[in-house]
């Protein structure tokens, strides 16, 4: 077993007791805590543009809602424990490498401060688990804010139960935007709220070059955190068509695509809510188009002010010099395919001068460097840079042989990985393989969903 050891106290949980025998049935769920009721909740979705009516959890079990040492109320979900009503020819069953990779990088986004589900547990089963072969099963223990989706809102209206609607709509809004909750068109409200938080929610993976690899409308979350770690990767060499996802033949979640089907999606639950957002239709539509026109703005004012942190640049500078510039960075780095971690955070050493380090990553040097000198003039702050990029993320050859190695039963490589990508911006000696890029005999990266 993986235990996150800090989350388990941060929940009011003993670690000492999840190690038991007991602890152990909680977290696979063959115990049930007293005055809990596991569900396995039911939401509809969008899966690659096409519409599913009732999809909901195959493989997954609500356990129960905790109230954590901040007084916050967090579910404790688990995903591998069986079959259940929405399982249909599934088994419900998962295996360890992928819950692994999960744990590793979701723990990796929360340590770089993006909004996230949390991995409390990796907990092997014992059992073997078909799939291309036999694999070791397991059991993730996950921890979110909650695990409302924009899919369980596309269910409520499928239902055509606008009571059902109106409920889930307070629900949320109690839930994750309890200031809101007197607002005259609650509706409206949250629609707004869950437009700003994924604005933010996407800006922020562009920032560190996650690519979530499923963005179906069941994997967004109402919450604002990033959910359901299955294809995805991060970034190793810049390029906006970056696909890492098996299933993703036509690149329609590829990294650039991100915020265009972010936006995608949350059309969709503006449409799942439009029953509740007015009583007359034309005006429920008005309504939602104004809350949705708020998306890219807000995205494209995250993402600029995130890259201006990037580029150890303050935000008093005028936009009609650093949106150039930022423009100009990033249509250098693709025909290079910069390594877009290492390039961030070797850039700081080029504040004062030494700049080889960014410098050698592009093709077109004279290019590189007349936009270094643009940017050195506007002063930047190499500790601010510092703060802001970087150095280790769980770059995919290192998580392939993590999770290898976990699978042919050496822990060792998984622990060491996420020791470094749970500290990312503090470089320590002896990591340095953990900075570096993947060999070029690594090759072209595909990940798998796992079940």
């Amino acid at each position: 077993m993986i235990l996150n050891e800090p989350l388990a106290a941060e929940l009011g949980w003993s670690p000492a007791y999840l190690r038991t025998g007991d602890g152990v049935r909680l977290l696979i769920g063959n115990l049930i805590p007293d005055g809990a009721a596991p569900v396995a909740q039911a939401y509809a979705g969008h899966q690659f543009g096409g519409y599913s009516p009732l999809l909901g959890d195959g493989r997954a079990l609500l356990l129960g809602e905790v109230v954590d040492a901040h007084g916050r109320l967090r579910d404790i979900h688990l995903k591998g424990s069986g079959r259940t009503p929405f399982a249909r020819a599934g088994d419900g069953l998962a295996v360890l490498g992928p819950m692994l990779r999960e744990y590793v990088v979701s723990e990796a986004m929360d340590a770089l401060g993006v909004p996230t589900t949390r991995s409390l547990a990796v907990t092997a089963t014992g059992r073997t688990v078909p799939r291309e072969t036999m694999l070791p099963g397991a059991v993730l223990t996950r921890v979110a804010s909650s695990h409302l989706r924009v899919g369980s809102f596309q269910y409520a209206a499928s239902t055509g139960d606008v009571g059902l609607l109106r409920r889930l709509t307070s629900h949320a809004l109690d839930r994750h935007y309890p200031q809101l909750s007197g607002m005259d068109n609650p509706a409206l409200a949250l629609l707004e709220a869950v437009v700003a938080a994924q604005a933010s929610l996407v800006a922020q993976w562009m920032l560190v070059g996650f690519v979530h690899g499923v963005m179906n409308t069941d994997n967004m979350t109402i919450s604002g955190e990033t959910i359901d770690y299955g294809p995805c990767a991060f970034m190793d060499a810049f390029d906006p068509a970056a696909v890492y996802s098996s299933i993703d033949t036509g690149g329609r979640y590829a990294f650039g695509n991100q915020p265009p089907v972010a936006e995608w999606n949350l059309v969709r639950l503006a449409e799942a809510l439009l029953p509740v957002l007015h009583d007359e239709p034309d005006e429920a539509v008005t309504l939602a188009g104004k809350a949705l026109g708020a998306f890219r703005p807000q995205y494209n004012a995250a993402w600029s002010a995130g890259m201006l942190a990037k580029l150890g640049l303050g935000d008093t500078l005028a936009e009609t010099v650093t949106a150039p510039l930022i423009a100009d960075l990033v249509a250098l780095m693709a025909p290079s395919r910069v390594d877009y971690t290492s390039f961030f955070r070797a850039l700081s050493t080029a504040v004062d001068g030494d700049g080889e380090r960014a410098r050698g990553l592009f093709l077109d040097l004279a290019a590189f460097d007349a936009w270094a000198q643009r940017w050195r003039a506007l002063d930047p702050d190499p500790q601010a840079m510092d703060a802001a990029n970087p150095v280790y993320i769980p770059r995919n050859h290192l998580v392939e042989e993590a999770l290898d190695a976990a699978t042919a039963g050496d822990m060792g490589p998984f622990e060491r990985l996420l020791d470094a990508v749970t500290a990312p911006y503090d470089e320590r000696p002896g990591l340095e393989r953990y900075a570096a890029a993947a060999p070029d005999s690594f090759g072209a990266y595909r990940t798998y969903c796992g079940t």
